[in-house]
């Protein structure tokens, strides 16, 4: 295939990875409850969240508590575990999904936070729940052209106002089955942070080596799953069907460099049952190699990348292979090797 979509890293190694997770729980039985009168007019069986799409609760922030102020301390400790000081920072790119304005970007939110100096680059890149992925990959290749030497990639993610939006909108008494169907996804979302500190391997041996990745592009189902502050549209069969015919195609593009048929840790976009099942099966994935966050957690947007690496962590050996991969909506699909 022409074009650049598949990459190769050079000397780059992800030094250190640190979460930030609200410590309150929203269950799928108390959103259950609080669309009890919906779910009975509409004669839709409660517990779908947890049998449909596997979802058992999502953690919201604190009153005390922002997606900002979350992704800071969740920076502030990889610098510290990294060994990294503010001052050695030449960029940091946010990748949330959550954005309280239009502008500026969040990134100087959080460049301002951590402290980092003016020499150090920051933007967002905003690609769905690929954006923590997307900026790796931009990140890497910087370091790997010299441009800079460590990098900052940060995510939080707030889905506790778009949830109670669409919990009240849900709730009138004019919505329908479709309604409730199209909305349903937003219902699945959760509240995280998280941030990695990437750097040259070289100068670094007892880091994570970043191998490589491939994304490839699906744009003309850009239509299936549409959010905004209020809420989230999704048509979930086709938002399935064509991120399944994307994630094989780009599986198939990526062998000329990568084999991923036998890693030791597949860390899937977090998303539901059927999602994981259908990546699973369309891979031939080892389902034993597929850990599981969202039943927990929920659907944390880009974040719920690295936080399921993060969970997987502890349990890594050096030397063992681990595939990142996913599906955002637009469509697109990226996936980057690791080689713990």
């Amino acid at each position: 295939m022409n074009g650049n979509a598949t990459m190769v890293h050079q000397n780059v190694a992800l030094l250190a990875l640190a979460t930030t997770l609200p410590d309150d729980v929203t269950t799928s039985d108390e959103i259950d409850e609080r669309l009890g009168e919906t779910l009975r007019r509409l004669r839709v069986p409660r517990r779908m969240l947890q049998r449909v799409a596997g979802v058992h609760e999502r953690r919201r922030w604190a009153k005390d508590q922002s997606f900002v102020s979350a992704a800071v301390a969740a920076g502030e400790k990889a610098l510290a575990e990294a060994g990294v000081a503010p001052s050695e920072v030449g960029l940091i790119i946010n990748t949330s999904v959550t954005r309280p304005h239009l502008e500026p970007s969040v990134a100087v939110r959080m460049h301002d936070g951590l402290g980092l100096p003016s020499s150090a680059m920051n933007f967002d890149i905003a690609n769905a729940c690929l954006g923590f992925v997307n900026g790796m990959t931009v990140a890497a290749s910087m370091i790997d052209a010299g441009q800079i030497r460590y990098a900052i990639v940060i995510d939080g993610e707030d889905a506790d106002e778009m949830q109670d939006r669409t919990i009240e909108r849900l709730s009138r008494p004019t919505t329908t089955r479709e309604d409730f169907m199209n909305e349903f996804a937003s219902l699945t979302l959760g509240s995280g942070a998280a941030a990695v500190v990437l750097g040259p391997a070289d100068a670094h041996p007892v880091g994570h080596r970043i191998l490589g990745g491939v994304t490839r592009a699906a744009t003309q189902f850009h239509e299936v799953c549409v959010g905004s502050v209020d809420g989230m549209i999704t048509d979930t069969k086709a938002l399935l069907k064509g991120g399944m015919e994307l994630v094989v195609a780009a599986w198939k593009d990526a062998r000329e460099h990568f084999s991923w048929s036998s890693m030791d840790r597949y860390i899937l976009h977090q998303v539901s049952d059927v999602h994981t099942d259908a990546i699973v099966k369309a891979a031939r994935l080892d389902r034993s190699k597929v850990p599981l966050t969202y039943p927990r957690h929920g659907n944390v947007g880009p974040a719920s990348i690295p936080i399921t690496l993060a969970e997987q962590a502890p349990s890594l050996a050096p030397g063992d292979r681990v595939l990142l991969m996913g599906v955002g909506s637009g469509l697109n699909t990226s996936m980057m090797e690791i080689a713990w």
